[in-house]
């Protein structure tokens, strides 16, 4: 799976979006705005909403409820994580990133431009709040 690199401070959501829908981020953007979806809104990394109802309209099938995160080896095989989660006057907030295992080996793609490396193993700095199921197609 291609990293999708993301080109705004708050577009990491959108490129997961990419990431997964295998498109660019140009065109996932263009999608999020024709419905209403702006990587300037906060909600977008605050709020499931607008995320879930992108991978939707690429046909991406995802479970209903995110889930706590317990462990790197009990995630399934494909999912969208929340890290560097924090609160700001009441609101949460926090990065999108992609987890997916492959052959037993599992890496984590994050979209962050200020990264050298966006596919990581470094899974001890990451520390996820909780995760969104991604089924296969």
């Amino acid at each position: 799976m291609k990293v999708v690199i993301q080109e705004e401070t708050t577009g990491c959501g959108l490129a997961c979006v990419a990431t997964l829908a295998n498109r660019s981020y140009a065109e996932v953007k263009a999608l999020a705005n024709r419905i209403g979806i702006f990587a300037e809104d906060r909600r977008l990394y605050s709020d499931t909403h607008y995320v879930r109802r992108l991978l939707t309209e690429y046909r991406i099938r995802i479970a209903e409820q995110e889930r706590p995160f317990t462990s790197w080896q009990t995630l399934p095989d494909k999912a969208l994580l929340s890290i560097r989660y924090h609160v700001e006057q009441g609101r949460p907030f926090w990065h999108w990133v992609v987890f997916v295992r492959e052959n037993g080996t599992s890496v984590v793609l994050d979209p962050a431009k200020y990264l050298s490396n966006h596919q990581r193993t470094d899974f001890d700095q990451m520390q996820p709040k909780w995760f969104i199921e991604i089924e296969d197609r």
